[in-house]
């Protein structure tokens, strides 16, 4: 069996691990560390642009205003740019009541209020970004499977995987598990969710739509499920539809014309009319969070450490600022050691401690609020219908509430 020695050991190189192998670097230089990421999946290490062909299936995520800002630090917007569709404008609605309340970027003094950007464009320019690193501090081993992680010693973790289907062996001062929401290291260190099941199954698919939608986004509340629609290029436009899940395989399977005229009935024509679905993807819909996301020498990291309810679309915001927040506090941690004369260790519990307490309110505010307004419009009485309907018009009309909710929106401080 192959055995390597690492620093820090990164398990996941989606969107989110790359993101933290390219965040760590300044704490990697100064303190001669070397940081391993392992991905069983990687991205073409080409040029972006050279093999980069937009497609019409393509899988998006929402970037805040807040994540352009953190990816400009990482010197990484300039090339994400091309293709980062910007949201200009959204309007809030709640289906069967009149009213609704409109976020507009000039009111914040903004580009944008957030962008779209294609996962595979995302991807491609971290993992390019990711080649122009000292290898040094950098070691990449793809494609690996992780399967199993443990903690042989109060001083490192072991993590065991298969590299190019070898066996491997890394010993790690510090581990994070970044591998996504369904990760199944969790379960095995014992680490357990708190879980809310909306009984929802996500539909995700792209749609061609009649009219350009100029940077226009719609988020569209029902009792039996939200909606919500996001530019991307010219007249095309990402949707996120939550049906119950009864509903939802019928929808994902009916033929092309049936489920835009059923689309088109629950939305309406405001953003014009439904022309092309792409392919459609069912998720199923849960709140996950993991109860432990530190302990000595590990971190759980991302949608590993929260999962949430995609149409207000803040997860991949509130992952990226974990990531940026756990790179500073290591560094400060690194700093804080070399000026007391004492070495530095990644994995101590302290440090790791105080860095996720620093994050609770953020997390705390984000699920809360995510989840606060899938409760608030899943209720059906008619009196509270109507007393949303008004607190969308009073919305609309009190501009200093309006500007609160568009920097939650766009991942500021408020």
């Amino acid at each position: 069996m192959q055995q390597l020695e690492t620093d820090i050991a990164l398990i996941g190189g989606g969107l989110v691990g790359a993101s933290l192998a390219l965040a760590l670097q300044p704490l990697a230089e100064r303190q001669g560390l070397k940081v391993t990421l392992l991905e069983s999946h990687p991205p073409s290490t080409q040029a972006p642009e050279k093999d980069w062909q937009p497609s019409f299936d393509a899988r998006s995520s929402a970037i805040s205003w807040g994540t352009r800002l953190i990816y400009e630090r990482l010197g990484l917007w300039e090339n994400l740019e091309p293709h980062a569709y910007p949201i200009k404008h959204i309007q809030v609605s709640d289906r069967g009541y009149l009213g609704s309340t409109q976020l507009d970027h000039q009111e914040q003094g903004t580009q944008a209020l957030g962008y779209v950007v294609p996962n595979a464009w995302l991807g491609k320019n971290l993992w390019a970004a990711l080649q122009q690193v000292n290898h040094q501090h950098l070691e990449i081993l793809a494609p690996a499977e992780v399967e199993r992680v443990s903690f042989p010693s109060p001083e490192a973790a072991e993590v065991i995987a298969h590299l190019e289907g070898q066996p491997l062996r890394i010993k790690a001062r510090l581990v994070v598990v970044a591998d996504g929401g369904r990760s199944g290291l969790k379960q095995q260190l014992g680490i357990a969710d708190q879980v809310h099941d909306y009984e929802q199954t996500a539909l995700i698919a792209n749609l061609r739509v009649s009219k350009p939608h100029q940077g226009w986004a719609y988020e569209r509340f029902a009792s039996d499920g939200a909606l919500a629609l996001l530019p991307l290029q010219a007249n095309e436009m990402a949707l996120v539809w939550t049906r119950p899940k009864n509903e939802a395989d019928p929808l994902v399977h009916l033929p092309e014309q049936e489920f835009l005229e059923a689309l088109q009935k629950a939305f309406g024509k405001r953003a014009g009319r439904f022309q092309q679905v792409g392919e459609r993807f069912a998720y199923p819909l849960k709140k996950i969070r993991a109860q432990e996301q530190v302990r000595s020498n590990l971190v759980v990291l991302g949608n590993a450490a929260h999962y949430l309810h995609p149409v207000a679309g803040q997860g991949y915001n509130l992952a990226i600022r974990g990531v940026m927040s756990l790179a500073a506090s290591l560094l400060q941690a690194a700093i804080k050691a070399e000026n007391a004369g004492q070495p530095f260790h990644p994995g101590s519990l302290a440090p790791l401690q105080a860095w996720q307490e620093q994050r609770l309110p953020d997390q705390d505010a984000v699920v809360g609020f995510s989840h606060g307004l899938i409760a608030l419009f899943a209720n059906s009485q008619p009196l509270l219908g109507h007393a949303r309907a008004s607190g969308l018009i009073g919305l609309n009309l009190f501009s200093p509430a309006r500007r609160w909710l568009a920097r939650k929106a766009m991942g500021l401080e408020v």
